[in-house]
C-alpha cells in the first residue's frame, strides 16, 4: 500500500490518488480503473453512464441552495503513460506504482507516476464523495486512452453530457490557466529491409544512449532536451561512412508523445578498424555531451564490445536509407507563435525507432496550433521518408482548441485565483494536445478552461507532482464551483 500519501493535504484528494496508484491503467487497458469508477458511483448512489468506447460519466446533484446553478463538467483521463528506467523491473499491466516523497514532491520509484492525469481523477472523486462542498449540478467525465490516441474524446457522443461549462483538470503548471491548445497528428513509417550474411573478420559492438531526461513531446519540446534517436543515428551515420560498420539491431524511444530517452544499436566493425572506431565513439561522446551539458547533464554515450555471434546484417543500401532518413527527419520546434510571445506554434517529435522482422518501424508525432502548419510539418516528415520508398501512414489527427476571448469561465477562474491567492494567474495556450479540442468540436459553444497542480517530467520516470500545489489546485476548483452563475 502507498500509505505514505495518506498524511498529505488535501487528505481526500491524496486518499483517492493513493487508491488510483494501486490500479494498473495503461492506455488501452483501462478496464480495472473503469470498474473502480463504476463501483465508486454505486457506493455513493450516484447516477452513472458508460458510453460505447468506455468513457464514464458520474453525475452529482446540486447542494441545497445551488440547484439553479449551471451544470459544470469536470474532466480528466484515466489512463497513464507507462515508462520505466531500463534497470527497473515493473509490469505495468499488473503491478501497482511504488510512490515516494522526495523534497516536497511525490514521485514513483523508477517509473512514471501517473499524476498525469491521476491527480485530476482523484480531485473529481473527492468532489463526488464530499458532503460539505457548495456546488451546482456536476457531471464528472472520465475519458479513456488519452495518451495514445485520444480514443475516449474521439468517441464521445455529442449527447453524453448536459453541461456547457467544462473544467479540464489535465494541465501541469500551477498558476497557469490554459484557454487553448495545439492540434496534432501522427506520421508512422515502415522502411523495408533485407538481411544478408554477416561479413567475416568483424567484431560486434553495442552503442548505447542513456541518461536523458525525456519528457512530454508538447510541454517539453522547447527545452533543448536530447532525443536518443537523433543522437544515436548521428553517430551511426558518420561511423558508417568512416568505418564501414554494419547494422544488425536498433531500438530507441517508446511512446509517440514522449521524447526518446534511451536508444541502442548493435553493429559489426571490421577488425582492422576497431581502434579508430573506438576512438571516434569516445570523441563523439565528449563533443555531444558538451553540446548538451546544460539541458542533459546526465547524458551517457557508451560503447560495449560483444562476443555475440552474428550471422546476418542489414543490407548496406537499406541500412543507409534508415540512417539518411533519420538524419534528415526534423525533430523539435519548427516555428514559434507570432501572436503569443514565447509560445511554440509548431513542432515534431521523432518518437521511436523499432526493428521488425522485415521493416524498420518509425513513429513520429506533429503538433501545431495552426491547422495548416500542422499539415505542413507532417508532410515535411513524410517527404523525408518518401525518398526511401517507405510505406507511410498519417493519422487523421485531432483539432486544436482556439482561445475564446469572451469566455465566462475564464473570467470566473481568474477572479477565483486572484481572490484566493492574491496573485494574477497567467492565462495562456499550451502546445500539448488537450481533449478540449475534440470536446469543443463535439460540443460547439462549450466554455472551457484547463488547469492543474505542478507536474514535472510527465511521460518519463522522472514524473513528479509538487505537493503544495495540489492544495491550491483543490481550493481553486472548489471556489470556481461555488461561483458558477445561475441559469
Amino acid at each position: 500500500m502507498n500509505e505514505v500519501l495518506l498524511d498529505l493535504q488535501p487528505k481526500t484528494v491524496w486518499k483517492y490518488f493513493q487508491e488510483i496508484t494501486m490500479i494498473p491503467r495503461p492506455s488501452k487497458k483501462e478496464e480495472r480503473i473503469v470498474h473502480y469508477l463504476i463501483e465508486f458511483a454505486k457506493s455513493f448512489n450516484l447516477r452513472f453512464e458508460q458510453d460505447e468506447v468506455g468513457n464514464v460519466l458520474i453525475c452529482k446533484s446540486a447542494t441545497p441552495g445551488y440547484e439553479n446553478k449551471k451544470t459544470v463538467v469536470l474532466q480528466s483521463h484515466v489512463d497513464m503513460v507507462c515508462e520505466k528506467n531500463s534497470d527497473k523491473i515493473h509490469d505495468f499491466d499488473n503491478d501497482p506504482i511504488e510512490v515516494q516523497i522526495v523534497d516536497g514532491w511525490v514521485k514513483a520509484k523508477g517509473t512514471t507516476l501517473g499524476a498525469d492525469d491521476g491527480i485530476g481523477v482523484a480531485a473529481q472523486l473527492a468532489i463526488l464523495a464530499a458532503v460539505n462542498i457548495e456546488h451546482g449540478p456536476i457531471e464528472c467525465l472520465f475519458t479513456i486512452d488519452e495518451e495514445t490516441g485520444l480514443t475516449g474524446a474521439f468517441g464521445l457522443d455529442s449527447n453524453f453530457m448536459k453541461g456547457r461549462i467544462l473544467l479540464n483538470l489535465d494541465s501541469e503548471d500551477e498558476g497557469e490557466l490554459f484557454i487553448g491548445c495545439a492540434g496534432g497528428k501522427d506520421t508512422v513509417i515502415k522502411i523495408p529491409y533485407k538481411f544478408e550474411p554477416a561479413p567475416l573478420d568483424h567484431s560486434a559492438f553495442t552503442v548505447r544512449i542513456s541518461g536523458l531526461k525525456g519528457g512530454h513531446s508538447g510541454d517539453d519540446i522547447h527545452k533543448g532536451l536530447g532525443n536518443a534517436n537523433k543522437i544515436i543515428n548521428r553517430i551511426l551515420w558518420k561511423a558508417s561512412k568512416l568505418f564501414n560498420l554494419r547494422l544488425f539491431a536498433i531500438e530507441g524511444g517508446n511512446l509517440r508523445n514522449a521524447i526518446a530517452r534511451e536508444a541502442f544499436s548493435k553493429v559489426l566493425v571490421p577488425s582492422d578498424k576497431i581502434a579508430g572506431f573506438e576512438s571516434f565513439i569516445f570523441r563523439s561522446a565528449e563533443a555531444i555531451k558538451i553540446e548538451y551539458s546544460i539541458t542533459e547533464p546526465l547524458l551517457q554515450i557508451n560503447l560495449e564490445k560483444s562476443d555475440e555471434e552474428v550471422k546476418q546484417v542489414v543490407v548496406k543500401e537499406d541500412q543507409q536509407k534508415l540512417f539518411n532518413s533519420l538524419y534528415a527527419c526534423p525533430h523539435g520546434v519548427i516555428s514559434w507563435s507570432q501572436s503569443i510571445p514565447g509560445f511554440v506554434e509548431t513542432s515534431t517529435n521523432l518518437a521511436s525507432v523499432r526493428m521488425e522482422s522485415d521493416h524498420f518501424l518509425i513513429t513520429t508525432s506533429q503538433r501545431s496550433s495552426v491547422e495548416s502548419a500542422k499539415e505542413d510539418v507532417a508532410n515535411m516528415v513524410m517527404a523525408c521518408f518518401d525518398l526511401t520508398g517507405a510505406e507511410i501512414k498519417q493519422s487523421n489527427g485531432y483539432p486544436g482548441w482556439a482561445p475564446n476571448p469572451e469566455s465566462a469561465i475564464r473570467e470566473i477562474t481568474v477572479n477565483s485565483y486572484n481572490r484566493l491567492f492574491n496573485q494574477e494567474p497567467l492565462v495562456k495556450a499550451i502546445h500539448a494536445g488537450l481533449e478540449c479540442g475534440l470536446i469543443g468540436d463535439k460540443y460547439p459553444g462549450m466554455d472551457m478552461i484547463s488547469y492543474g497542480p505542478t507536474i514535472k517530467g510527465a511521460h518519463s520516470p522522472d514524473e513528479r507532482i509538487q505537493i503544495e500545489t495540489v492544495q491550491k489546485f483543490w481550493d481553486l476548483t472548489l471556489d470556481i464551483l461555488k461561483n458558477i452563475p445561475e441559469n
